[in-house]
């Protein structure tokens, strides 16, 4: 599948659900409810920590990037809140329903503190198959790549020659991170559970695949080439151009993932 030649994915800002899960994991459940209370979260607005994060994240959009050709957000207001604080010139936004953030069902409205009394069974899966570990009435990772790798196919068809913007979530953004790299679920799980501050997405964060070669600026046929930066962070952070390098497997290759996992049933 041939991407755009450049491909700009950029985490809203943070948000009024972000804060309050915040105070929820530092005790304070009140804050919380507040914000979820009679609420689904397509309706959360930015923080005003937010809105600044989005502002310095557009202003380093617009020094990397003279015009992007097509521009895309998530239906939820977060995200479109974001998009309009970017202020990229000439924005002609299309909202995609398919952009949207993960759904985490019964689980949404519900402060840490409800969630480990209620679901606490439900939730020591989470960290053992993250990628496929669904929320009660939810969606699993792996079925919201399913409507994620649509807008792919959409790009292929008609952004092959262009330059993309996309505006949308946390776990969407991980999402594309398999499908374009396809990464692993054994190492999508290693950096799920990972402590290092370089393996999360922040808010306001920037991931910019490319098929350009930073180095020859020739462009290639396919994408590989990523960077990943956070304009709202002081100083700014880059991770520097990461080749891609997708995995394949030989037969033995296979077997060692397999020897990874001891039967428990031998007949």
């Amino acid at each position: 599948m041939t991407l755009p030649i450049d491909l700009v994915f950029v985490r809203h800002g943070e948000a009024e659900g972000n804060l309050a899960t915040r105070y929820s994991e530092k005790g304070d459940h009140e804050v919380y409810g507040a914000v979820h209370r009679d609420r689904h979260t397509r309706s959360f607005r930015l923080s005003e920590r937010g809105r600044g994060q989005a502002k310095r994240t557009g202003a380093w959009l617009k020094d990397e990037f003279p015009v992007f050709d097509r521009h895309i957000v998530s239906e939820y207001i977060r995200a479109m809140e974001t998009a309009t604080l970017l202020d990229l010139p000439d924005a002609n936004w299309q909202s995609n329903f398919m952009l949207t953030e993960r759904d985490w069902g019964e689980l949404d409205n519900y402060s840490e503190e409800e969630r480990q009394a209620k679901f606490s069974d439900v939730l020591r899966m989470h960290d053992i198959e993250p990628f496929y570990w669904r929320p009660p009435n939810g969606e699993s990772l792996a079925q919201m790549c399913l409507r994620a790798d649509r807008i792919l196919h959409t790009l292929h068809r008609e952004c092959s020659d262009k330059t993309v913007v996309m505006v949308c979530h946390g776990e969407m953004m991980w999402g594309y991170r398999v499908l374009i790299e396809r990464m692993s679920q054994q190492r999508f799980k290693e950096l799920h559970l990972s402590d290092d501050p370089y393996d999360r997405l922040y808010n306001g964060q920037v991931i910019h695949y490319t098929r350009r070669n930073p180095e020859t600026r020739r462009i290639e046929k396919y994408a590989n080439w990523m960077r990943m930066i956070r304009p709202a962070s002081d100083p700014v952070w880059e991770s520097g151009w990461q080749e891609i390098v997708r995995p394949t497997y030989s037969n033995d290759d296979l077997q060692r993932i397999v020897d990874g996992y001891p039967a428990v049933i031998e007949r």
